[in-house]
């Protein structure tokens, strides 16, 4: 089960056994008083049932006893304890019932019967609302008196620490109109709701009124005209016919700062579902039909709405359940939708929920009041058995944004990325897991954070998923009435200015960074180098990096990693580091957040990057049992070492594609375990495409560990030829073997000569002094020398003392007597 329900409240099991302990001990006892005395309640209980579910989670309930009086009871969520609140000694219909924070007020709606308003002395009016002193007991006032229907509820404040300093009642009418009473004061003031189809949000505070905070028009036809509540609390199932018939809409936030309306269209096709969800933080709308195929629903009401913080369920009870992301709607695939023939489907209720707020559902069939949470675990299991690309593309995102134990999360993902990754054709699991995890750990900091980091490693997603159809259309932007915001509405207005920004994307993209490592390497190969204050900013910010992952590290690590300078990737982690801060220092308020926290989250990013690509390697490490393994190069590698060259293969095409730094140290791993595994054309065919490459402190181990066999001299040839000249200045001094000399002439050669162009045409050489011996090397020696005379600051061996003109001469008569076996 994707949903995990369970059962906060249940009548029978949370009320009715104290009822029964409560007449037994009233029993024994005399009466207390007319209020607080309750007869025997009828053997069947048919008359308890739910009247209110207030913002705190407490809930109110009536039953009556056999004399027909109405007793209101509160049952705590927490305290896990019932509390008698009033009792009315007659007959009452209840329409709706609201209690304060104190418990010192209880507000009633009722319907009179047609006998009482015929008695002279009441007034002749339907509905009668009260307000009840219940604590302490010594007043009952008559709030309204019309023959229209009223619903009460008091308002709770946000923060529980700071508490109103009156009560704030709201009255609403059926006839339109609101009223709030601010308790003790006793001023009231009224506020009428237009019919059309416009959206508006008003906010109650302590110290005033209310403010309109925004209006919005919607797109909704509404089949009457008649009053609709919506997201007003419990619902009671006996009171609906007093609500429209073609109406179920419902209106969420989050603590990101979303705001959706879901609208459940009539469809005149009875095999088809139309619903709508308003993004209005996102300024576009969502049309969704579902083909039921031959099966047919009743009521648009049996559709259920839920509120999951970042997502919305929508919920047909055996027909299909869709889960929606959002924070981030735009992709089809980041939502996940599922039939009612999957096995998923069978575990969640049959009848219709109620969303209520702080993620509690009730069910209107049974009875009970559940918590609707995520089951991680059900989640898991669903990607695993899952085969459809989107599927597992909504299920891993959503395990990322709702993950509640990150380690061992990421290490499960991991283990099911290493075990799929072939069969994912639409997504790459390690680009998608990287990216959604660090947007998920990091994107709610500061904010606004967001909007500037990517969430996915997708674009766009044009494949249709079965079963379902979507139209998008742009809509209004809510129009804001104030000038100030504060909590939510501060973040719902930094969403909707975001949309109306006119910029360039604003996501975070590794372009820069791909271009400008480019541009080194290119720069590298020529010869030149950017400047010193260059490198050695970049390369601070890497040491910062690779100190504060250190700092995170608590468990050892089996795989040898971050053991070496590897400057190549600690380059392109401070390139990364760089880049990323500019682009956050350049997007957000610096003077309100501080430029130090931001550069210690661009630290914290890269770092958790590069502890994921560890853990990568870790768990692939420890799965085929490599234990400390110290690294080495004679010998043939073993299953498990080729199981775990195939994953860091996996691992590298996906990072350099993204062109995303590797933990330093991974590409020595991998250079010694491609050499253990592949056949030597194999090898060099990898070095040469750019996939191995080779480190200096591989090469360095591979030249001391392998002795002069015909098969190592073989490798080790192929290797130093095509080593860069800065490893293969290191690496003649590893190597004492008549190739490694050709090799280190040839190139000290290579480098020279072309400089005895530009002196031939200023100057002759004396031919007479020439040796008659061997007069081509005669020749070559005389022109290295005058060059080495003329261009010493340009030696390629610079550091190598032993690399020079007589070291050229001795090399190629060696090589000479070798060929003629002299």
């Amino acid at each position: 089960m994707l949903l995990q329900l369970s059962a906060a409240f249940d009548l029978h099991r949370d009320v009715v056994p104290w009822l029964k302990e409560r007449l037994s001990a009233e029993a024994a006892a005399p009466a207390a008083g007319p209020r607080a005395r309750l007869d025997p309640i009828e053997n069947n209980y048919e008359t308890l049932h739910v009247v209110n579910v207030e913002r705190n989670g407490k809930v109110i309930y009536s039953c009556k006893d056999s004399k027909r009086n109405v007793f209101f009871g509160l049952y705590d969520l927490q305290t896990k304890k019932n509390e008698h609140l009033y009792t009315f000694e007659k007959d009452l219909q209840v329409v709706s019932c609201s209690v304060n924070r104190e418990k010192t007020l209880l507000a009633v709606s009722f319907i009179q019967s047609a006998k009482e308003r015929r008695n002279e002395l009441q007034p002749a009016s339907k509905c009668l609302t009260l307000l009840v002193e219940i604590h302490p007991v010594n007043n009952v006032k008559v709030l309204k008196a019309v023959d229209s229907c009223i619903w009460v509820q008091f308002l709770y404040p946000i923060d529980e620490r700071n508490p109103f300093p009156e009560s704030h009642l709201l009255l609403i009418s059926e006839e339109k109109y609101i009223e709030q009473f601010h308790i003790q004061v006793f001023r009231e003031d009224e506020n009428r709701v237009k019919s059309e189809s416009i959206l508006k949000c008003i906010q109650f505070y302590a110290d005033e009124n209310f403010n309109l905070i925004f209006e919005v028009p919607l797109d909704i036809s509404f089949g009457d005209t008649r009053l609709t509540l919506v997201n007003f609390g419990y619902e009671d199932s006996q009171n609906q016919k007093v609500l429209s018939k073609d109406l179920n809409l419902r209106v969420f936030t989050s603590h990101t700062g979303s705001l959706c309306v879901c609208y459940n269209k009539k469809s005149d096709v009875q095999e088809q579902v139309t619903y709508l969800v308003f993004y209005l933080h996102k300024g576009y709308s969502k049309t969704f039909t579902v083909d039921l195929g031959t099966l047919e629903y009743q009521s648009i009401k049996d559709i259920t709405f839920l509120n999951l913080d970042c997502y919305v369920a929508v919920y047909l009870p055996g027909h299909f359940f869709h889960l929606l992301n959002t924070q981030h709607p735009d992709l089809m695939c980041h939502s996940l939708f599922i039939t009612g023939k999957n096995e998923k489907m069978n575990l969640l209720p049959d009848g219709p929920l109620q969303s209520l707020s702080g993620a509690l559902a009730w069910d209107w069939c049974s009875g009970k009041l559940f918590k609707v949470s995520f089951n991680q675990s059900s989640l898991l299991h669903f990607l695993w058995s899952s085969p459809l690309d989107y599927e597992r593309l909504a299920v891993l995102n959503c395990l990322l944004a709702q993950s509640r134990n990150p380690r061992v999360l990421e290490v499960q993902i991991i283990q099911w990325i290493f075990e799929n990754m072939k069969t994912c054709y639409a997504f790459d699991p390690i680009q998608e897991f990287l990216i959604a995890s660090l947007y998920w750990k990091f994107c709610l900091d500061i904010n606004n954070m967001d909007k500037l980091l990517p969430y996915s490693s997708l674009h766009s997603w044009n494949k249709e998923i079965p079963g379902i159809t979507l139209v998008t259309e742009e809509i209004l932007l809510p129009r804001m009435k104030v000038q100030s915001f504060k909590g939510y509405w501060e973040k719902l207005n930094s969403n909707l200015e975001y949309v109306k920004c006119t910029k360039p994307h604003l996501q975070y993209s590794n372009n820069v960074v791909r271009r400008e490592w480019r541009n080194l390497i290119s720069e590298e190969k020529r010869g030149k180098r950017r400047s010193t204050v260059y490198f050695r900013n970049i390369l601070e910010n890497a040491v910062k990096v690779i100190s504060n992952l250190e700092a995170w590290t608590v468990e050892s690590r089996l795989a040898p990693l971050l053991q070496e300078e590897d400057n190549q990737q600690r380059l392109l982690i401070g390139l990364m580091v760089s880049e990323l801060k500019e682009h956050l220092l350049r997007n957000l308020p610096v003077q309100l957040i501080g430029k130090k926290k931001i550069e210690q989250l661009v630290l914290d990013y890269v770092s958790k990057m590069l502890d994921l690509l560890c853990q990568m390697l870790e768990t692939s490490w420890r799965k085929h049992r490599l234990g400390s393994w110290v690294f080495h190069f004679d010998g043939r590698g073993s299953a498990g070492e080729f199981a775990v060259f195939h994953t860091m293969t996996q691992i590298l095409d996906s990072v350099n594609r993204m062109c995303l730094p590797l933990p330093p140290g991974f590409h020595t791993v991998y250079l010694v375990l491609g050499v253990r595994c592949l056949p030597l054309h194999c090898l060099l065919h990898y070095i040469d495409d750019g996939v191995i490459l080779l480190t200096e402190t591989g090469v360095m181990k591979l030249l001391k560990d392998l002795d002069n066999t015909e098969k190592n001299e073989k490798l080790k040839f192929s290797i130093v030829e095509r080593l860069p000249l800065f490893i293969l200045q290191k690496a003649s001094q590893f190597w004492d073997h008549p190739v490694n000399s050709h090799i280190i002439s040839r190139n000290y050669v290579k480098r020279l000569l072309p400089k005895h162009k530009r002196l031939l045409r200023k100057s002759t050489i004396d031919k007479s002094s020439f040796h008659t011996e061997f007069l081509p090397l005669s020749y070559l020696i005389k022109v290295l020398t005058e060059m080495e005379t003329t261009h010493q600051a340009l030696n390629p061996f610079e550091g190598c003392d032993s690399v020079d003109t007589k070291f050229v001469a001795e090399t190629a008569l060696k090589q000479t007597t070798i060929l003629l076996n002299l």
